[in-house]
């Protein structure tokens, strides 16, 4: 039994893709799982800033690694590697299929691959560069990384930028590249299904998708969150420091558009990973129906 992986930029439909495979999977005689690889749809209680499976869509298809980790605590790619390939050797074990679905690169990689992940930084060291890019902002943090480093970073990617100054400043060597920390092999074979779609038509994707995130309650998520105290890793979800800023009132019609710019850069950040990425798969969805999507996926199998 190989396990399955589908990756892609933030609204092109992962979710949709993933439980029409499974539908078609099981008239197959299969029973496949999916096993969530984005980094903020593991946290309870975000579901519907993060776009994770509704209890609708979770019916059709069960999914693990989904809202079990509370917002106030810190979550790392070594823990989420640990729970994943502990999922999934162990549905492998019982003969069920693995769909691991999701669309953040690093996650993606710790759940195929044993990854050569850096050690924690002090936590002095980290408190000071949280404080330094808020105060000075990501850019200006950006530009005093490696060169080499720096390339392959957006200026805005908050999260990348606070991780290699943390490093930087520990004196730890970070890993080189978009391929640098996987392995030879993976850990169980199977391919690996990149989902694209055009710049336009993805736009237009990202911007319904908001919309629906904000009437469905996505702003009593964040504040909720951040009266609870939320983690670092948790407020890097797309949206959040936009939808806690103002919490007497309904987001603007500027923070909602400063959201999709958000959701935009992030997708294009997925997109060129994803292109530089070896061994994937990349289907054009276009505007196929998820069913037809899935019909390619499972002629792969």
């Amino acid at each position: 039994m190989d396990v399955l992986a589908i990756f892609g930029p933030t609204a092109v439909g992962k979710t949709g893709v993933a439980i029409a495979v499974a539908e078609r999977l099981r008239e197959r005689g299969e029973d496949p799982v999916a096993v969530n690889c984005d980094s903020i749809q593991v946290y309870r209680g975000l579901e519907v800033l993060s776009g994770a499976a509704g209890p609708e869509e979770r019916s059709r298809l069960e999914h693990r690694l989904l809202s079990f980790v509370d917002p106030g605590e810190e979550f790392s790619a070594g823990r989420y590697a640990k729970a994943a390939h502990g999922e999934i050797d162990d549905l492998l074990a019982s003969g069920r299929r693995p769909i691991v679905v999701g669309g953040t690169g690093l996650y993606l990689r710790a759940a195929l691959a044993d990854l050569d992940l850096r050690p924690p930084v002090p936590p002095e060291i980290r408190d000071q560069v949280e404080a330094e890019i808020a105060e000075r902002g990501p850019a200006a943090l950006h530009a005093e990384l490696d060169p080499d480093l720096g390339e392959n970073v957006d200026p805005n990617d908050r999260k990348r930028i606070a991780r290699l100054t943390e490093l930087a400043r520990a004196g730890i060597e970070a890993a080189q590249g978009a391929q640098g920390m996987w392995t030879a092999e993976l850990r169980h074979p199977g391919p690996l299904v990149g989902l694209t779609v055009d710049r336009g038509r993805l736009a237009e994707r990202i911007d319904a998708r908001v919309d629906a995130m904000i009437a469905a309650g996505a702003a009593e998520e964040a504040r909720a969150a951040e009266e609870a105290g939320p983690s670092r890793t948790a407020r890097a979800a797309l949206g959040f420091e936009q939808l806690v800023s103002d919490v007497d009132a309904a987001p603007s019609a500027e923070a909602i558009e400063s959201i999709k710019a958000a959701h935009r850069a992030y997708a294009r950040r997925q997109l060129t990973w994803m292109r530089r990425m070896e061994g994937v798969t990349l289907i054009d969805r276009g505007s196929r129906e998820d069913v037809e999507v899935a019909a390619e996926i499972v002629e792969l199998l």
